[in-house]
């Protein structure tokens, strides 16, 4: 299905909205919801590159949606929360022009080791992400700050699958936030950045409009139930659901899933 292509069958449009639903929730409380979309974008016959900018729009809506929920239940502190976008807009731009030719697989083998260790963090280390009110909430704008956040702008511009989780490492464990509020600043983030990377895929003709704004209309609607339910919920809700998250998508990102069937012959 080439890009701009239509939908052949209905349960196309069924499917895209229920991954969408799904990506859409779990990245806003957690991250790595392209593990859902992705795959279901490949299956539905678009090739990998032109899915990675597929994806890229339920991405941008469902920020938009996250933003303007977490900032409506006073979730979200604008002035703080701009501060590391500019290095992760540049980072964008330079990643998506990188996916446009280059291969994922070595990043998503470093992403997937990560994860492991970020999840070895949670469960050695609890208290750092259960703290309810932040005792610092700041972001570090030294130039250390910058590189680490044009590394995730770059990430995120590549392949995005994983990059919540990231960011929430680094504004929990670096910049002193709770998990809600951090959930509320990873998303201006990835809002920010998100529509520079659409632009380089659009040039590079990798981008199907149609299944990825039906996709939008699932992820938007999990994003508002995710914001809610975050807030309400608080920061133990979040951890859990972080937790199963990473391993998620560490055992999908280092290939332990494919090694275990090949071992038990599926």
């Amino acid at each position: 299905m080439p890009p701009g292509l239509p939908l052949v069958d209905w349960y196309h449009y069924i499917a895209l909205i229920a991954a969408g639903l799904a990506a859409g929730f779990i990245n806003t409380v957690a991250g790595s919801g392209s593990l859902i979309t992705l795959p279901l974008l490949i299956w539905l016959g678009l090739p990998a590159n032109v899915a990675n900018g597929t994806n890229r729009i339920g991405i941008l809506f469902q920020s938009l949606v996250g933003v303007g929920s977490f900032h409506r239940q006073g979730q979200l502190e604008w002035r703080q929360a701009l501060i590391p976008t500019i290095p992760a807009v540049v980072g964008a731009i330079v990643g998506a022009q990188i996916a446009v030719d280059l291969d994922e697989t070595v990043m998503r083998r470093v992403i997937g080791a990560l994860m492991v260790f970020m999840l070895v963090l949670m469960i050695v280390n609890p208290d750092r992400w259960l703290r309810e009110a932040a005792e610092t909430r700041r972001i570090h704008s030294g130039w250390l700050g910058w590189i680490v956040m044009f590394g995730v702008g770059l990430y995120g511009g590549f392949i995005q699958v994983g990059i919540g989780v990231i960011l929430l490492a680094g504004l929990v464990l670096g910049s002193g936030y709770d998990l809600v509020r951090a959930n509320a600043v990873k998303l201006l983030i990835v809002l920010c950045y998100t529509p520079f990377a659409i632009a380089v895929f659009i040039r590079g003709g990798q981008v199907a409009w149609l299944p990825g704004l039906i996709l939008a209309i699932g992820s938007m609607a999990g994003a508002w139930i995710a914001a809610h339910m975050a807030v309400r919920r608080g920061v133990r809700f979040v951890r859990l659901l972080l937790i199963a998250v990473v391993i998620a998508s560490a055992v999908d990102l280092l290939g332990i899933g494919a090694m275990v069937k090949r071992w038990i012959g599926v």
